[in-house]
């Protein structure tokens, strides 16, 4: 692989992950590949970058069936700068220069819209991003990738948004009619940032780190409490008129950490077994069933502690032990898939 491929780099320990570029005529493109845990690579997940993905479109079939019958990763590796060499062969041999009054239509409409809304252009005019300001102040990038038939045809539309969006568009289309549907669809996810962004604020997030506007999760930190009968016996206090974390202290009766205000030592989040935050790309995501210790772990070193404990048993997919840390009985519910 390093041969084939030198800028494909391993993310784990495991050779499951690899992550960076496939370089093909003086061209790099961005690739991340995912395996299974038995490796095969027709259960391979492949990532693409929207410029690697756009060149092998036409190419999508056989790309499949050569990740079904390669023996292994650098063979495929092989085949797919193969198969992206005649692609980008046959993708500038169709390529045309834009006509002049692409260029012409395309200062207009950038002129309509108005140039302080620009943030990037290319040299080529062919990709621009445009920055919005949503009415919560927080700031947006859009990046339009433009053909050689604008405005005939719609360009392509990147935004960071945590649902699909597609722009809507006619041959009398403008840059200043994405602007306003962008502008609308934002309008639309304004409570949705809004809660998230209290939660970011004012609460330690520990996944995402940086979190995206894309992402739809955060897992917080809050001190171990008997939540769960809290959550039964208060639910009828959640009011649709409060805000999402004022909802959950309500409910839950509790004040949430921020990461300002508290020390990290102040709580052991590192795996009690490796001692680490961070296994491969997992973090401690199993706790010990008894308050008074709280002890996390990773799920695959507890999976392997209890595994090697005479006393554990398993029953279906839970298995049943002791903490490492207090000895008090511990349970552990697998995931379809061993660590």
């Amino acid at each position: 692989m390093l041969r084939q491929c030198p800028t494909l780099i391993p993310q784990d320990l495991q050779g499951r992950v690899y992550d960076g570029f496939l370089s093909v005529q003086d061209k790099d493109f961005r690739l991340r590949v995912i395996l299974p845990e038995d490796l095969q690579l027709g259960n391979a997940k492949i990532e693409c970058s929207w410029k690697l993905k756009k060149v092998l479109q036409a190419y999508d079939q056989i790309v499949k069936q050569r990740l079904q019958h390669s023996i292994n990763l650098e063979s495929f590796m092989m085949e797919l700068k193969t198969i992206l060499e005649v692609a980008l062969k046959n993708t500038n041999a169709l390529q045309t220069p834009p006509a002049p009054q692409y260029y012409s239509c395309l200062v207009k409409d950038i002129e309509s819209l108005g140039w302080d809304k620009l943030s990037f252009v290319d040299t080529e005019l062919s990709m621009i991003q445009i920055k919005i300001e949503d009415t919560s102040g927080r700031d947006h990038l859009v990046t339009l990738k433009l053909n050689a038939k604008y405005p005939f045809e719609a360009p392509d539309c990147c935004v960071d948004f945590p649902t699909p969006f597609t722009i809507s568009w006619t041959p009398q289309s403008s840059l200043l009619n994405v602007y306003k549907q962008v502008s609308s669809a934002l309008e639309s996810l304004k409570g949705f940032w809004d809660a998230l962004d209290e939660i970011d604020q004012k609460t330690w997030v520990l996944e995402p780190e940086k979190p995206l506007r894309s992402s739809t999760m955060r897992r917080i930190v809050i001190v171990v409490n008997p939540l769960r009968e809290k959550l039964n016996s208060n639910i009828h206090l959640w009011d649709p008129e409060n805000s999402l974390l004022q909802n959950l202290k309500d409910v839950l009766e509790i004040e949430f950490p921020s990461r300002s205000s508290v020390e990290k030592s102040d709580f052991s989040m590192d795996c009690g077994i490796c001692y680490a935050y961070r296994l491969d790309s997992a973090i401690p995501d199993q706790v010990c069933d008894d308050p008074r210790c709280g002890q996390p772990f990773h799920q695959a070193c507890l999976y392997e502690w209890l595994r090697g404990l005479p006393s554990s048993r398993q029953s279906f997919n839970i298995i049943y032990g002791e903490c490492p840390y207090c000895n008090k009985p511990i349970t552990l519910k697998m995931s379809n898939k061993k660590p």
